[in-house]
């Protein structure tokens, strides 16, 4: 019983880290959904790969006894991070200083706290990487994401 409960538990947050970061996309406007909408989905692909990678070297260990990346990694690289990346961007407005103290603001609130309170829902703990590799494993992308957003931003402007 208590592994169905795991399950059941493990499916909606699953079906809520995607869900709602999405809808808050409702919000951003359509002209900025299609000016960071590429970066976005770059950075999920890239994401998916990083997960994958994590993955195969048991960086991090879900609850749920038998390992699967679709249940467990994908969500995470298909919910939050484009739009929550499209948002960043969004907010700091081509601001570097702005765009990187909110990525290490963010990044240090999943790393360091969301990931406890994610243990102590029994979805996902960390396994061979300690909070702070953590914390850089997910910070390092933030440059990636604003690099492609800048080059983006300069090819998009020379075209027009």
């Amino acid at each position: 019983m208590a592994k169905r409960s795991a399950t059941r538990r493990h499916k909606i947050f699953n079906l809520l880290i995607i869900m709602i970061p999405w809808l808050s996309l409702l919000f951003i406007g359509k002209r900025d959904f299609k000016r960071y909408s590429f970066s976005g989905v770059f950075i999920v692909i890239f994401e998916i790969v990083n997960h994958w990678y994590g993955h195969k070297r048991n960086w991090w260990k879900f609850y749920d006894k038998k390992k699967s990346f679709m249940r467990d990694e994908l969500p995470f690289s298909v919910g939050p991070y484009a739009p929550f990346s499209m948002w960043l961007l969004k907010i700091s407005n081509g601001n570097f200083k702005k765009f990187t103290l909110l990525n290490v603001i963010s990044d240090g609130l999943f790393a360091f706290v969301i990931i406890d309170v994610l243990k102590k829902l029994k979805i996902i703990s960390l396994g061979r990487l300690n909070h702070i590799q953590f914390f850089f494993y997910l910070h390092y992308k933030a440059y990636i994401l604003y690099g492609v957003q800048y080059l983006f931003d300069k090819i998009k402007r020379y075209r027009y």
